[in-house]
């Protein structure tokens, strides 16, 4: 096991680091002249290409990005173009407001496609079978801006039950940031309940088809101790990657959930960024949601070995 997570430390070190360079050359091709989107059409060319040599942008594109990267691993991450701060608490503070919403959707969405997988995994063939799956892979081909603006026409508009946006006033309580987030959260998990529920279901068909489960059976085990002691967990496994893709869906659907409901996350900020050409806001937004992905698949991995003794056997060995 160290050894796999001594490998998975330096694949994420230089698959991070290639990241760094294509986000660095990306903004670099952004078109328009960074110096002068700062200081506006109206300042002096003296005073745009003084602030060229301030940024750095005078000079070649190896020593810059070298320079760049030197200060961000130090944690200078630079000053925000637009908004005239420290761009390293800026993103912190919107990547801890993202990940709130993001660690709601997980909550919602585990126990929700858990649920309808096994339901439908153990009646295979039946009508609650073919009405789960086909359930969940039309709200999967569905876009997050459509589920979004079903939602807000049904629950904000029609009903009055839940605010349109997801930016809860300052100084509100736990429970008003949750109802808050609870619609875009919900958007987030329609979009990927059908997939894990999909991978839950197919797990689940296969364990109850296997030899061992039908030796339980001959020996008189009911169906529910069958189920919550073996099928469950059996069944879990192979949902633990599916989960891990899924949360890479929600950092991708984080930037048009955002702005659709007014959220002040990573998400929002990477756009807003990219609009404006906040090089360093920008930069930055991408970087950490490179590493917080990376982050999601080993912490995969280490639960996937935690469910299955077989796969810390082989990576022992290996």
């Amino acid at each position: 096991m160290l050894r796999f997570l001594t490998r998975r430390l330096v694949t994420i070190l230089v698959t991070m680091l290639a990241v760094s360079l294509l986000v660095f050359i990306a903004t670099e091709l952004i078109p328009g002249d960074v110096a002068r989107v700062v200081l506006g059409r109206e300042a002096s060319q003296a005073s745009v290409d003084a602030l060229r040599h301030q940024l750095r942008l005078d000079e070649p594109l190896a020593p810059r990005y070298l320079h760049w990267l030197g200060g961000f691993v130090t944690g200078d991450w630079g000053r925000s173009y637009t908004l005239g701060v420290d761009v390293r608490p800026l993103v912190v503070e919107r990547l801890l407001n993202s990940a709130t919403l993001a660690l709601l959707s997980f909550v919602l969405l585990v126990p929700v496609a858990l649920t309808l997988g096994l339901a439908a995994g153990l009646r295979e063939g039946r009508l609650t079978d073919r009405i789960l799956s086909v359930t969940g892979l039309s709200l999967a081909a569905v876009p997050e801006f459509v589920t979004g603006v079903v939602l807000l026409v049904i629950f904000s508009v029609r009903l009055h039950w839940l605010p349109s946006s997801a930016q809860a006033p300052p100084g509100a309580g736990p429970l008003t940031r949750i109802q808050h987030l609870l619609l875009p959260a919900l958007c987030l998990v329609l979009l990927c309940t059908g997939y894990v529920a999909r991978h839950v279901r197919a797990s689940t068909v296969a364990v109850l088809a296997s030899p061992f489960i039908r030796a339980m059976r001959v020996r008189g085990l009911s169906e529910t101790r069958l189920v919550r002691g073996h099928v469950l967990r059996n069944s879990l496994v192979p949902a633990t990657g599916a989960l891990a893709v899924q949360l890479q869906f929600l950092l991708a659907g984080l930037v048009t959930v955002e702005l659709l409901f007014g959220y002040q996350g990573i998400g929002d900020l990477l756009l807003s960024s990219a609009t404006s050409k906040d090089v360093p806001a920008l930069q930055a937004s991408a970087i950490v949601l490179g590493a917080v992905g990376m982050g999601i698949y080993v912490i995969a991995d280490l639960v996937y070995a935690l469910l299955d003794p077989r796969v810390r056997v082989g990576r022992a060995r290996a």
